[in-house]
């Protein structure tokens, strides 16, 4: 009988050096404008949307970040994932490839909320090298309401898309919801579930966007994944560098941004300061 090796538990622990070539990257977020079918969206015209994106990525780079996610966070109240319109998935298709094209540097996908399939087809498309999803395994209420884990079938279309090299981040405990239906089970369980289900990197956050989450439930969460493990809320200019003593690198927006608002454009000077400031 010929023995069959196990894939599971199989992941790349250097995914981070191998996705960033370094270690404690630090991943800047382009929240783009509302996009055509959004309640937000002005009207006025994609390329408006597109050039706002690709100054947010100019600063972000230009300032020191090794990467980038290209996130729809403009298009609230966020619809669930089997309700998002091919138009949002078309338009993020075209200004990640813009950013890919003109930057040159990694880029990830984000569609909220929790639509896996959207980002990998965006993520094909654009030749992205990874996605973000908030909710990979298991479920939660948020604002949306009942979100279910994607990983069954997002790991399916991936393969259909021969997409494998897209990798998976996926949020630990995510933020903007509520964890009663599975409180049964220790937070460390639902983390290991995450790297269970194939997941590549684990997301901690904490209860809202710009949001600290505190040192040890990152510490915990990482014990929890034996995978990278980055914090995606709540990191600022004070507490980047105790974060990144804990944590293996950070995902952050709106403490780069002007006045430190989500929705304003990004600061290059905010931008400068804080690499600037960091220890790596």
């Amino acid at each position: 009988m010929i023995a069959m090796s196990n894939p599971i538990g199989r992941q790349d622990k250097d995914t981070l050096k191998t996705l960033f070539g370094r270690d404690k990257p630090v991943i800047g977020v382009v929240h783009l404008l509302p996009l055509p079918g959004a309640p937000r969206y002005d009207d006025e015209g994609v390329e408006a949307i597109y050039e706002r994106g690709l100054s947010d990525a100019r600063a972000y780079l230009s300032g020191g970040c090794d990467a980038l996610i290209v996130e729809n966070h403009g298009d609230v109240p966020f619809s669930k994932p089997d309700q998002i319109g091919h138009e949002t998935s078309a338009h993020m298709a075209v200004i990640a490839d813009r950013i890919r094209r003109e930057l040159g540097r990694p880029i990830g996908i984000n569609v909220l909320a929790n639509a896996a399939i959207p980002a990998l087809a965006i993520a094909s498309a654009s030749s992205a090298s990874f996605i973000r999803v908030n909710q990979w395994a298991n479920a939660y209420v948020a604002n949306e309401g009942f979100v279910e884990g994607e990983s069954a079938r997002a790991m399916r279309y991936r393969a259909q898309l021969r997409a494998r090299g897209i990798r998976i981040f996926a949020d630990a405990h995510v933020k903007h919801g509520a964890h009663a239906i599975v409180a049964d089970r220790p937070v460390e369980e639902q983390v290991k579930d995450l790297v269970f289900f194939d997941a590549d990197v684990v997301i901690a956050t904490g209860q809202r966007t710009g949001h600290t989450a505190d040192l040890g439930y990152i510490r915990m969460i990482k014990q929890a994944a034996s995978l990278p493990t980055l914090v995606g809320s709540g990191v600022t200019h004070d507490n980047a560098n105790d974060i990144l003593a804990v944590a293996d690198g950070v995902i952050i927006a709106s403490a780069l941004k002007y006045d430190g608002v989500w929705w304003n454009a990004v600061d290059p000077d905010r931008v400068k300061r804080f690499i600037a400031g960091l220890g790596r």
